[in-house]
């Protein structure tokens, strides 16, 4: 029996998926995948039909991120959407790109240009904030928020995000607004330009300073993670297989950490083994967050992540700078995004991978004092002006509708695009 759609519990969702062709769609960063073709990752055969996710797009294909075998890269025409869900995704995606795109009323060049520290290797990033054309704020469909090239590389918010996320204090946003290179292409990214030090608070000091802080902590306690993790992985991969508590003991046995008590150095072993294979799984190097798991990864001989001496990650460096920014942002009421001088040197240093994570570490935390102290004698506000950031985006929004009514030529009137249609649910009977 079919039930009437107009009466289902289900909500619209838009149709006209079924003559899509897979092989032709985009595959925005994040797309789950079914692979068509075999793979070799070293002499290991990946077979056709595993499911994996986009990593990145690249050479005219794209890295995929396997569970169980890593990133390997496929061209276009070896992958296909998951399942129809995954298809919709790619296809609102770029669809709501194409339509969106030309409104966008302000963007930034971020990121290692902006900061002073790109090389001939560096991306080129762009980040911003559009305006939704008085229909999409209409209607069922999902109200776009945020808009996301195919690679990744460029991002815009919808103003209202960009504000909500600017008063609290978010490191990407306050740097979308305030680098030099923010230019305003509409009146309402120049509205946001002059209103944006509404949004400037104390609260850069967690957001950056000590955001950052904990940030590289928790790096250099994933680099203490590969110490013991090959001697673990060969341990697993005995006959039989040693359990959890018997791994445990064997690495306690060998821990250069003291520990109050034997009880205490068995439960600290049993904690890095749990962060193991949280770390692991993360990574998407094994299918759950479990010692089982983590036993199957061992004996199946997947790719391993890089050894300790191997793990300097690329945004060390931009944490320290965060730490820096933050501290100068404090002290001076005016943020410097771009670096100079020896403390260019060093990050410089600390992005090219001479420099340990415990050494990045030990810098932040000579640095900790001085942000700490910035924070306590800042003459910048406790919190942001609600009000004033209220003020914008009802402007905005009046504006929006008047452009709309009166038919104003552009983007966000005459021209506007049509927004994403929903249909009723077809049931099967």
């Amino acid at each position: 029996m079919t039930r009437d759609p107009k009466h289902s519990d289900t909500p619209a969702r838009p149709r006209g998926y079924e003559q899509v062709d897979r092989l032709s769609v985009p595959l925005p960063h994040g797309t789950e995948v079914t692979t068509r073709v075999e793979r070799l990752a070293g002499e290991r055969r990946i077979p056709q039909g595993v499911v994996g996710r986009v990593a990145r797009a690249r050479d005219g294909g794209f890295d995929i991120q396997i569970v169980g075998v890593g990133e390997l890269w496929y061209a276009r025409e070896e992958l296909v959407p998951r399942k129809p869900g995954q298809l919709q995704f790619a296809l609102r995606r770029a669809a709501t790109w194409d339509a969106l795109r030309p409104c966008v009323v302000l963007e930034t060049v971020v990121g290692s240009q902006a900061w002073g520290l790109a090389n001939e290797a560096s991306d080129i990033d762009l980040r911003g904030v559009f305006a939704l054309p008085l229909p999409w704020h209409f209607g069922l469909a999902d109200k776009a928020k945020d808009l996301v090239s195919a690679d990744g590389s460029h991002t815009f918010w919808e103003v209202s995000k960009a504000v909500e996320q600017a008063i609290r204090a978010d490191p990407n946003t306050l740097e979308t607004l305030f680098v030099p290179s923010a230019r305003a292409t509409d009146v309402l990214g120049e509205w946001l330009l002059a209103e944006r030090e509404s949004f400037v608070s104390k609260a850069i000091f967690g957001s950056f300073g000590r955001y950052a802080m904990s940030q590289l902590d928790k790096l250099t306690r994933s680099q203490r993670l590969a110490e013991h993790r090959d001697l673990v992985l060969a341990w697993l991969c005995e006959e039989p297989a040693p359990s959890l508590d018997e791994v445990s003991r064997r690495l306690a046995a060998i821990s250069p950490r003291t520990a109050p008590s034997p009880e205490d150095a068995l439960l600290a072993a049993k904690t890095y083994l749990k962060q193991l294979y949280r770390s692991l799984w993360d990574q998407g190097l094994i299918e759950s967050n479990d010692f089982v798991a983590l036993t199957r990864y061992a004996r199946g001989g997947g790719q391993r992540p890089p050894s300790a001496r191997e793990l300097r990650p690329k945004n060390a460096y931009n944490l320290l700078r965060l730490v820096v920014l933050a501290t100068g942002w404090l002290k001076e009421g005016v943020p410097t995004f771009e670096v100079s001088g020896a403390m260019k040197a060093r990050l410089l240093e600390i992005k090219s991978g001479q420099v340990a994570l415990e050494d990045v570490l030990r810098d932040a935390e000579a640095l900790a004092p001085e942000l700490e102290e910035a924070h306590r004698t800042s003459t910048l506000p406790a919190f942001p002006d609600y009000a004033r950031a209220d003020r914008l985006l009802r402007r905005v929004g009046e504006e929006l509708a008047r452009r709309w009514v009166q038919k104003e030529p552009g983007p966000l009137g005459r021209d506007a695009p049509a927004p994403p249609a929903v249909e009723d649910k077809e049931d099967a009977s």
